[in-house]
Formats: structure tokens, C-alpha cells, sequence
């Protein structure tokens, strides 16, 4: 189960190192590909909807039932991730005007997308420092069942789909090394 949590954590961080190289381009003044960028973001968001919004649901509800002191940590966390969809969330709209041609200030975009990416990271150590040793120390057998099948399909599925679904985004990621953690 925590593996499994693990190489979807793995996953993201190969969709952020994609952005990331975007926002260098943009600072560096170059244009990269927004089509590109908007598959990644779409498909961020999507899983957040598909994966993140209803494990968060269980191992929320799941913890503080089995350890109320959890619960300002597991209050945060939800905080944050509402706060980071609404980045998401932003930088979609301004994808879709610059798409559209539009006039947006790509310094502004640029940085935007950093401050995102910043704070994805900070969410994803957070849940990896804070959530999982909690998980590990708290769930038993049952929990853990209950939390898997929370979970989306495996990451080849996964992998599968958006190859499927994101074509020029599943070459970008074929191509670009891992980011260490």
C-alpha cells in the first residue's frame, strides 16, 4: 500500500520536473510548448479529482478516528491541497488564454507557475514526512485494504491512459530523467 503511494508520489514528481523545465524555458525567454504544459495541468488536475480528493476523504476520516491528535496536521494538509488546486486551477485559466492568444504576462505566468510548483513539492514531502509515518503507525490490515482500494489503478494503467489520453506529454516524460526527491 505504502509502495504504491510511493511510486504515485514518484510519478508527480516527474510531472512537476516537466513544468518546472517549461517555467526555466519561460524565464529564460524562450516560448515553450503551452499545448504540452496544458496536458500536464489537465492531467494533474484529473488525478487530483480521481486520486488525491478521496484518499484524502479516507485517511482523514480514518485518522482521527484512530488518533484525534492527528487532527491538525490532517486539517492542514487538507488545507493545502485546497489551496494548491486553486493555484492549479489559475494557471489552467491562464493557459487557456495564452492559448487562445491572448495577452498574458509571461513574467507573471512564469512565476506563478513556480510558486505552484513550490508548493506541490512542499505538499508532496509533507504527505511523505508527516502522512505516511502516520499511516504506517496507525492503519492496520483493514485500513490499509480500505485505503487501497481508494486508490486509482496501478501506475502502468495509469501510465497506459495518459500515453493514450496525452500523447506529446507521454514522450516528454519518456525523455526526461527522473528528478531526485
Amino acid at each position: 500500500m505504502l509502495t504504491q503511494l510511493r511510486q504515485d508520489h514518484a510519478n508527480m514528481a516527474r510531472m512537476l520536473h516537466v513544468l518546472q523545465l517549461k517555467q526555466k524555458a519561460l524565464v529564460a525567454g524562450e516560448r515553450p510548448n503551452f499545448q504540452l504544459v496544458r496536458e500536464v495541468v489537465d492531467y494533474i488536475l484529473d488525478y487530483m479529482e480521481e486520486f488525491t480528493v478521496p484518499l484524502e476523504r479516507v485517511c482523514t476520516e480514518r485518522l482521527q478516528a484512530l488518533a484525534p491528535e492527528t487532527r491538525d496536521l490532517t486539517e492542514k494538509l487538507s488545507s493545502d491541497y485546497k489551496a494548491l488546486r486553486q493555484r492549479l486551477m489559475r494557471l489552467s485559466t491562464d493557459i487557456d488564454m495564452i492559448l487562445m492568444d491572448a495577452v498574458v504576462p509571461m513574467d507573471r505566468f512564469a512565476e506563478d507557475l513556480r510558486a505552484y510548483l513550490d508548493a506541490h513539492r512542499a505538499y508532496l514531502r509533507d504527505e511523505r514526512e508527516l502522512l505516511f509515518p502516520l499511516i504506517r503507525q496507525h492503519f492496520n490490515d483493514s485500513d490499509l485494504e480500505l485505503l487501497a482500494q481508494t486508490l486509482p489503478e496501478g501506475a502502468a494503467a495509469k501510465l497506459e491512459r495518459l500515453q493514450q489520453a496525452y500523447p506529446e506529454l507521454y514522450a516528454e516524460l519518456r525523455e526526461t530523467a527522473e528528478p531526485a526527491a
